[in-house]
């Protein structure tokens, strides 16, 4: 399910979030005046109107989960944006951007402004980083070798690390991962958009790890 985006515009779109709030305000430090004053059409969960960015970013750091999630930027891929929104709706601890610095956020719908993010120069970068801080690189990647994430349990503080769309994983961050894993499929395309095959491996994380709601999600 997609929310609609905050600048779609027309009869066939629904409006987004909410108005001025009716005075007097609430007395709430969370709370954002210009946004009490001016309405909230941002992508964000109903229950998180009218705060700051900063009391969501608090708020999220008190449930993030211990997954984290790196993306090789080597070519400027438009699928990041999707992933750090995906990485967002699962409160994916931080994502790492690897290569350059700069990448295309606009797939990210704002979601990057309530996310962690890291960036390392290259690929030796990031496994230093991992090796550091104890945490095993999961690639993932349809590559010699590669398990079946859906036979497979992924590690609770791993680094899920996705590739371009195209190339995939840089042969560096393949020898270097603790674990491969590869989404199976069964047609005949010879893979799936890195930006969906990021989101399965993070669903796939979650079902595994996360505290799952019982009960109707609304």
């Amino acid at each position: 399910m997609t929310a609609p985006r905050d600048d779609q515009h027309g009869p066939q779109s629904r409006e987004v979030g909410v108005g001025p709030h009716p005075e007097p305000w609430p007395e709430d430090p969370r709370l954002d005046p210009r946004l009490l004053a001016e309405g909230d059409r941002r992508n964000v969960e109903d229950r998180f109107r009218y705060w700051r960015r900063e009391a969501i970013v608090g708020e999220l750091d008190t449930r993030r989960h211990e997954l984290h999630v790196a993306i090789e930027n080597l070519e400027h891929d438009a699928n990041i944006g999707s992933i750090v929104r995906t990485a967002n709706a699962f409160a994916v601890g931080a994502f790492h951007i690897v290569g350059r610095r700069r990448w295309n956020r606009r797939g990210a719908m704002v979601t990057d402004r309530y996310q962690h993010e890291i960036h390392h120069p290259d690929a030796a970068a990031l496994v230093a980083w991992a090796r550091e801080q104890g945490r095993p690189l999961v690639a993932v990647d349809l590559v010699e070798g590669a398990l079946p994430i859906e036979h497979v349990t992924l590690p609770r503080d791993a680094v899920l690390v996705m590739g371009q769309e195209g190339p995939g994983l840089s042969p560096e961050l393949v020898a270097a991962a603790d674990l491969v894993v590869g989404i199976t499929q069964f047609g005949s395309t010879r893979s799936i958009n890195v930006a969906a095959a990021a989101a399965i491996a993070m669903h796939t994380w979650v079902r595994q790890h996360a505290a799952l709601p019982e009960g109707p999600l609304r």
